[in-house]
């Protein structure tokens, strides 16, 4: 198993606030954080903003365990979404926790974090380059013909659980909403989006 958290030698609970950045992405941290309570947003910022969003995690869970185990920066963001409570588990001491466990245990956990760091880096990738396209996809999958012919789409859901499901922040599925109404694409800022040109949408989403 991975290092006991409740020895003599583990840090004293931290917490922090929703909104607290836990780990940047690319960052070399010198210890582990094992989360014990709360939710954590795993995302990509941009500036202070989450940009895009791959998931969220509640504890307990092991935040970049992975990252320890393979000697490599953190892949993804780690923000805070409520209150937290986490330790901090020194490198050596993670390290050397692996390192007691029976060598087939080793491979093993070194085999499924470095297959979890690859996914994650291309998910992160992906997302970062087609965040427009997954939008127009969605809009051109859901829309329907109304009463004179034209192609719209009903927002059956809050905005926010339409961004979950495409794997983007909230505040990156409005920009993109933003940026589609300026350019004459769709229509309407309410739950009704008329697409204006759906062969250019189809552009947008590569299809």
């Amino acid at each position: 198993m991975l290092p006991n958290l409740s020895s003599p030698l583990s840090a004293a609970v931290e917490s922090a606030v929703p909104g607290e950045v836990l780990r940047q992405r690319h960052e070399r941290p010198q210890d582990v954080l094992h989360l014990l309570q709360g939710r954590v947003i795993l995302c990509v910022r941009a500036g202070e903003q989450i940009r895009h969003q791959l998931g969220v995690v509640d504890g307990p869970f092991w935040l970049d365990a992975a990252s320890a185990m393979l000697e490599q920066p953190c892949v993804v963001d780690m923000v805070a979404e409520t209150r937290v409570q986490l330790r901090r588990q020194p490198l050596p001491q993670f390290r050397m926790a692996v390192e007691a466990l029976p060598r087939a245990a080793q491979l093993l956990m070194h085999d499924m974090a470095m297959g979890y760091h690859q996914q994650t880096e291309l998910a992160v990738s992906r997302l970062a380059q087609d965040a427009e396209a997954r939008c127009a996809q969605w809009l051109l999958h859901h829309a329907q013909n109304d009463a004179n012919g034209a192609m719209s789409v009903t927002l059956h859901q809050r905005k926010r659980l339409i961004a979950a499901q495409l794997g983007i922040a909230p505040e990156t599925f409005s920009r993109v909403l933003r940026s589609l109404r300026e350019h004459g694409l769709i229509h309407g800022s309410g739950n009704v989006l008329k697409l204006l040109q759906p062969r250019a949408l189809q552009a947008v989403a590569g299809v």
